[in-house]
């Protein structure tokens, strides 16, 4: 028999597939141009502070002094219990605006009005100066003082910022409950649950992913705000900052050293908010974005099998 080669083409032959499309990446000339751009500003950034009249060397020296660092344990403890007044007061505050009764109703939003439209530095210097309205705090059988003895700057502090932070917290979680469809609520009551369960079963743990995100941003802003409390002589850490700075004659650098403190508690606040708001997640989507680290796995195992592939 003779073997007959067949080419394409020609009868009983199957076609050739395409040819591989060779694809070119479009440049993006603007983006190597902006990025060159923002590299030069920073760098000139960087050159003007280091040629600065700062003593950088004072920074270090006093980063974990004692002050600093009891400093930063009352920013972190005033944080925590402000923004406990301001979530348990945002509730009752949210609760109390949807509520079908207008006395209530107005209440709250008279609250919300009022201290969302004052600033919080001028709330805490009227707390600080209500002395001169009250001159004793009358409690009955159970307190009994000056008014100047009772409101101590921790509590000017607390009051100030919890309860500015409690008109905020209240138009946080009362958007996150109206985000909850009306139906399961009527579901609820339809099975006989109260009203209050309704809210603590069903409503508040569906209402958790809206509220959870903008309330992390509130801590963090809390934080921030602490530094405001010095005015009315709580020693927190911008305080004992400015203390060190006016004895050591390195005020500047002790600002700058302040910020890195707070630059550091805020970015840890930041991890754990990722990862609050990554376990509220669950059930919103199919499948969660990865999470920093999985994205760094993620690169190095892909750039791993392109150099075996290369090899």
């Amino acid at each position: 028999m003779t073997d007959i080669k067949k080419t394409a083409g020609e009868p009983g032959t199957p076609p050739a597939g395409p040819e591989a499309v060779k694809a070119i990446p479009v440049r993006h000339y603007g983006r190597y141009v902006s990025a060159v751009i923002a590299i030069a500003i920073l760098v000139a950034i960087i050159y003007a502070f280091a040629q600065g009249q700062i003593n950088w060397g004072a920074v270090p020296d006093y980063f974990f002094d004692d002050r600093i660092l009891t400093g930063v344990g009352k920013t972190l403890l005033l944080t925590v219990a402000s923004m406990a007044i301001g979530i348990f007061g945002g509730i009752v505050l949210a609760v109390m605006r949807l509520s079908k009764n207008p006395v209530t109703s107005s209440i709250a939003w008279f609250y919300i009005w009022f201290f969302r439209g004052t600033p919080v530095l001028v709330q805490l210097v009227v707390w600080f100066n209500l002395g001169l309205v009250f001159q004793y705090i009358n409690l009955g059988p159970l307190y009994k003082d000056e008014w100047s003895d009772f409101m101590t700057p921790l509590l000017t502090a607390l009051l100030g910022l919890g309860l500015n932070e409690a008109a905020y917290m209240a138009e946080i979680c009362r958007a996150g409950l109206l985000a909850v469809d009306e139906g399961q609520t009527e579901a609820a009551h339809a099975l006989g649950m109260s009203h209050s369960r309704t809210l603590r079963r069903i409503i508040i743990p569906q209402a958790m992913r809206v509220i959870v995100p903008p309330t992390g941003n509130e801590v963090i802003n809390m934080l921030k705000t602490t530094s405001l409390v010095s005015v009315v002589q709580y020693p927190e850490l911008f305080r004992f900052a400015q203390d060190i700075g006016q004895n050591s004659g390195a005020p500047v650098e002790m600002y700058f050293l302040a910020a890195a403190w707070y630059l550091i508690m805020t970015s840890i606040l930041s991890v754990g908010q990722y990862y609050v708001e990554r376990y509220y997640a669950r059930g919103s989507s199919r499948s969660l974005p990865p999470t920093p680290w999985q994205k760094v796995k993620g690169h190095l195992t892909t750039f791993s099998s392109r150099k075996v592939t290369a090899a």
